[in-house]
């Protein structure tokens, strides 16, 4: 992958006519030592400018999901934002994708859903869950989002170091899948969440209010109870702790029919 910034080349200590030989760990590194210290709006800012039309930002409009989209709106509303409608999400969160996008003037809200094709011949009764959750979220989530980022050069997500333990040590950026991948919000907890939310006065996830401090699919996710780790109660009394978008390169994705809608 060649990189067009002038700030990445700089950074990672090269001359134009190298561009080519920066290798992606370089510039997470490098963006890394300058980063680390910036606030959010800073890095988001970075990764927009940077790469302006080749980034699209992840996002579950769930729980903590507006503080990000309100930063991104208020850089670039027309930032592509890819949802991934699973087709087992709360009806609790298509509503606030819905009203979330509106309020906030995001224009291009991408709905990525699973081939029509994997869900036929690998989940036709809607209850692959039960028996096999890394392969159901390999079709429902994995490939219909591998299959959209394939036109960006880089990714921003919304994942913060508090959320649990398997996210401590999460990086400002790191190489990921051929990409550099932004965590604009990774050095920042609940607090600084809050503060922020209060301060824009943005609305809350409506599951939030019933014990839901992370969201995700319905048959997958629990209500937490105090102390816990907020992602506890996904895949609650399971060792998986992630969806897989974060931690794996999807196999066979299937005829993209229903994706990008």
């Amino acid at each position: 992958m060649a990189f067009e910034s002038e700030t990445l080349v700089e950074d990672a200590q090269v001359d134009e006519a190298h561009v080519e030989d920066v290798s992606l760990e370089d510039a997470a590194r490098a963006l890394n030592a300058r980063l680390h210290a910036a606030s959010p709006q800073s890095i988001l800012a970075e990764a927009l400018t940077a790469y302006g039309g080749r980034v699209a930002l992840v996002s579950s409009f769930g729980a903590e999901s507006a503080v990000l989209l309100h930063m991104t709106a208020a850089i670039d509303p027309a930032t592509p934002v890819l949802f991934l409608d699973t087709g087992q999400l709360f009806g609790q969160t298509l509503d606030y994708r819905k009203s979330l996008a509106k309020r906030l003037g995001l224009s291009d809200v991408r709905d990525l859903r699973p081939a029509y094709a994997d869900l036929a011949t690998r989940d036709p009764k809607a209850d692959l869950w039960r028996s096999d959750t890394e392969t159901c979220c390999q079709i429902r989530k994995v490939a219909p989002l591998d299959l959209a980022l394939g036109e960006f050069d880089a990714w921003i997500t919304g994942r913060k170091r508090f959320q649990s333990q398997t996210r401590a040590r999460l990086p400002i950026v790191e190489a990921s899948q051929g990409r550099l991948k932004f965590n604009p919000l990774a050095a920042w907890g609940k607090a600084e969440l809050d503060a922020y939310a209060a301060a824009h006065d943005l609305p809350a996830h409506p599951l939030t209010a019933f014990g839901y401090p992370s969201v995700g699919c319905w048959p997958c996710t629990k209500p937490v109870e105090s102390g816990q780790d907020l992602r506890s109660g996904r895949w609650a009394g399971s060792e998986k702790t992630e969806c897989g978008i974060h931690t794996a390169q999807s196999g066979g994705a299937g005829q993209d029919v229903g994706g990008g809608i």
